[in-house]
């Protein structure tokens, strides 16, 4: 299983971390090591004093697939989740400046949030999806996936260019506006509508 995430698929976004708006789907990965447990704290790292939370929504790829067609694409899913990636703003900084890859700031212990799974045919259209994230009871992040960049099936057929899709994989599907530092002792609550999605403590 593998987790496969997009960068700036949110224009707002983009925009509050004053990067450039891409021609194409920015891709990176996390490894199953990322995956924070269930019913566990996230803990923050010593090595990072400024991370971030991302929430987004979440596709769990059924069945294996390359250089899949976009008009065939939906039949490559059949749930939708929400989660969070959460980032060491501080060490992307310092690679992004040196042109450097992300995963030292992405994919390290716990840094992958997954929470509960929807059944694909409890919405009515995929493409508009309300989700946000609350912080202590307050909303941090509010998005709607018809506001991606690129939608659901444009990532999966983008995607299988590259990799195989296989029974499992998670496509982390890019965060909206809203972005900002997490502290000891706050909670994050993820929902999809009025659907509690996950709740994490932070240590």
């Amino acid at each position: 299983m593998k987790i496969i995430c997009i960068g700036r698929n949110y224009t707002d976004h983009i925009k509050e971390l004053e990067n450039e708006k891409p021609t194409d789907p920015v891709i990176f990965m996390k490894p199953d090591t990322s995956i924070l447990l269930k019913k566990q704290p996230f803990f923050i790292p010593d090595f990072s004093n400024n991370v971030h939370y991302e929430v987004e929504i979440l596709v769990k790829i059924k069945k294996i697939g390359k250089y899949i067609d976009q008009k065939f694409a939906h039949k490559y899913y059949d749930e939708i989740g929400l989660g969070i990636d959460f980032t060491a703003r501080d060490i992307q900084n310092q690679l992004k400046a040196k042109g450097l890859s992300w995963e030292k700031a992405k994919a390290f212990d716990g840094a992958a949030v997954i929470g509960e799974w929807i059944a694909k045919e409890e919405f009515s259209d995929v493409n508009d999806i309300d989700f946000r994230l609350e912080k202590n009871e307050e909303i941090a992040q509010q998005g709607n996936t018809k506001l991606m960049l690129w939608k659901i099936d444009e990532l999966i057929a983008y995607v299988s260019q590259y990799f195989t899709l296989k029974i499992g994989d998670i496509i982390f599907t890019g965060t909206p506006a809203g972005v900002g530092p997490v502290a000891t002792n706050d909670t994050l609550t993820g929902f999809i509508g009025e659907r509690k999605m996950f709740s994490i403590k932070v240590k």
